[in-house]
């Protein structure tokens, strides 16, 4: 990876020209998405991450921090001992300079010995995994690093309303992927393309059946107006 999404950042945060991000998938058209977007404050977020930011607490790991907003909430304002965690060097160092204490570059699927009371994924966190057939080993993972009555703070997006009804009355759905949310991001900064990269969008009952299928408990917390949810996932 070129860390293209973690440059732009790291752009906006130093004041290094930055420009919007174009962000193209599989099914979706080239975007503009503003980077400044990602430096929201609490008041700025939607209702959802402000929800899931109520609901956080004790020992928290952020994970895909990317500039850190909600982990710099949970941290100056809720004082709440928070680790803020991405794979983008980048990121990290504009997490750093905006004054998390506890930021670093690291996959959570790499960490080892250390448990938390509250893990967040927000901004669709769940689809770094890239792949249905990962979900599990994902959740897994997720789960050994929860402490006794920890919990997991997820939203995502049911993508099926993006697909065309088919002369039956269902959806339309290309035969390439195992799962229809299921997609490759294309990302491109000042002009230069990031490596595509697989993400995914995971609709409640396909989390909720995967959650289950590995130990977890899920409840759907909030259900938005745009296929959105956030879900709460717990030991049983």
């Amino acid at each position: 990876m070129k860390d293209l999404f973690g440059k732009a950042i790291l752009d906006f945060q130093t004041n290094n020209a930055p420009e919007d991000l174009i962000t193209e998938t599989s099914i979706s058209e080239a975007d503009e998405m503003s980077v400044a977007y990602l430096f929201r404050s609490y008041e700025e977020m939607p209702a959802m991450e402000q929800t899931a930011l109520r609901l956080s607490k004790g020992k928290v790991l952020d994970v895909g921090c990317g500039a850190g907003s909600h982990s710099l909430y949970l941290q100056d304002e809720k004082r709440l001992d928070v680790t803020a965690i991405d794979i983008s060097p980048n990121a990290i160092e504009a997490c750093q300079l905006r004054g998390i204490a506890k930021a670093r570059v690291q996959n959570v699927m790499t960490i080892e010995n250390e448990k938390f009371d509250t893990i967040l994924l927000m901004m669709n966190g769940a689809g770094m995994c890239g792949r249905l057939k990962k979900l599990g080993a994902f959740l897994s993972k997720l789960r050994s690093l929860l402490n006794e009555n920890g919990q997991i703070l997820v939203d995502s997006s049911d993508i099926i309303y993006m697909f065309d009804d088919d002369e039956d009355g269902g959806k339309w759905i290309p035969s390439d992927n195992e799962y229809y949310g299921e997609l490759v991001f294309n990302i491109t900064y000042k002009g230069e393309k990031e490596i595509p990269f697989d993400w995914m969008y995971v609709d409640y009952n396909t989390l909720q059946n995967a959650a289950v299928a590995n130990g977890l408990q899920c409840e759907l917390v909030v259900e938005g107006e745009h296929f959105d949810f956030l879900a709460r996932l717990f030991i049983d």
